[in-house]
């Protein structure tokens, strides 16, 4: 036969027996030897001869009496208390009992799953809220899983449907292997390799993987550096771009490449919503004695209020049914991969817009670097 192992409950019931038998059988040896000699001696100070048989008598009922009381005195006192430790050891099973019952459906992947208040103090009211929280986190690392595994086909879909199309014409005759099939063949490719990269990024900027060696930089400089990068996209769109001259901003404890890749990516953002005539505009203030905020401003399509606390998630369009222009480099999350990487340094990423057609603004807000 197979050996099954007693449960929590019935261990501790059978060491709470043990130990009320223990003391009993303790109370009831120290009663049984000391009680008489003292019952005893206040005979013999009392003129009762240690002789008389009224002395034998009256000695003999006082041991039957203690007997007698003892044994009913403790045999009540254990099952009351047994009664006392069964009650709470089905209390304490039950709510084991909850606790593995909700561990298993989140193991099997059941991330609804909660565990009631036990009732049996912070203790168990801690363990309770604890799975209950690692069940809805990860309920939510799951939800994120399957969104961004959504969000990737679709994503992956054009640029493959392009190449696929492009070597069908190819293999039939109808196209020929010259330079704008290349070109859309290339194309296809690197916004398949800018995808897989920039997940990467935005995966190992979230888990804090990234390598990043942050030093004392002026702010304005990495203005400045980002237009600079920017400029010949700009001038191709004819959108205007500007840099906004400040004095008195501290410097800031940064990784210059890093947040020049946040800056690229909020610019690259702002000339693709902003038609041609339009204007960026970047800046940078201190809004008070321990932060630095870098704008960067847009008169483009501006984003309605519905949409702006959507706009740093994965993938994420206002209007689903714009695509991105043909031969962008954008994957999708480059707002995601700013805000990661802003985040790492200790500061924020905001965006705000007046509405529709009025334009928007991506403000980076970061530690100032005080003293030397």
């Amino acid at each position: 036969m197979r050996r099954t192992d007693a449960g929590l409950s019935t261990r501790l019931l059978v060491a709470q027996a043990l130990v009320l038998l223990a003391g009993a059988a303790t109370s009831w040896v120290v009663a049984s030897l000391v009680a008489p000699g003292i019952f005893h001696d206040h005979l013999v100070e009392a003129g009762v001869g240690h002789s008389s048989a009224e002395a034998a008598h009256v000695e003999e009922a006082f041991d039957s009496a203690l007997i007698i009381s003892m044994a009913v005195a403790l045999l009540t006192s254990v099952l009351m208390a047994l009664m006392a430790t069964g009650y709470f050891t089905r209390r304490v099973q039950r709510s084991t009992t909850h606790v593995s019952h909700a561990a298993s459906r989140i193991a099997e992947g059941q991330f609804g799953a909660r565990v009631p208040s036990p009732g049996l103090g912070p203790e168990f009211d801690q363990l309770a809220t604890t799975i209950n929280d690692l069940a809805e986190r990860l309920g939510d690392v799951e939800g994120t899983r399957r969104r961004i595994l959504a969000d990737l086909a679709h994503e992956m879909r054009t640029p493959l449907a392009t190449i696929e199309a492009h070597l069908e014409a190819l293999e039939d005759g109808v196209r020929t292997l010259d330079e704008p099939t290349l070109a859309a063949l290339h194309g296809g490719t690197q916004r398949l390799q800018r995808l897989a990269e920039d997940i990467s990024a935005v995966s190992r900027a979230e888990e804090g993987q990234l390598d990043s060696r942050p030093v004392r930089t002026n702010p304005q400089l990495l203005l400045e550096s980002a237009a600079a990068a920017a400029q010949d996209a700009y001038d191709s769109g004819q959108v205007r771009l500007s840099v906004e001259a400040s004095g008195g901003v501290p410097q800031v404890q940064v990784d210059p490449e890093r947040m020049g890749q946040v800056l690229a990516n909020l610019l690259e953002n702002a000339l693709r919503h902003t038609p041609p005539g339009g204007c960026v505009r970047l800046s940078a203030t201190r809004p008070d004695s321990h932060w630095v905020e870098l704008d960067v401003a847009d008169s483009g399509e501006g984003i309605a209020p519905e949409h702006l606390h959507h706009v740093f998630e994965r993938f994420y369009r206002a209007d689903p049914a714009r695509r991105r222009p043909a031969g962008g480099s954008g994957s999708g999350i480059g707002l995601t991969i700013s805000r990661a990487l802003v985040e790492a340094h200790g500061g924020g990423l905001s965006a705000r817009s007046a509405g529709a057609g009025h334009g928007a603004t991506f403000t980076i807000r970061l530690p100032a670097a005080l003293g030397r």
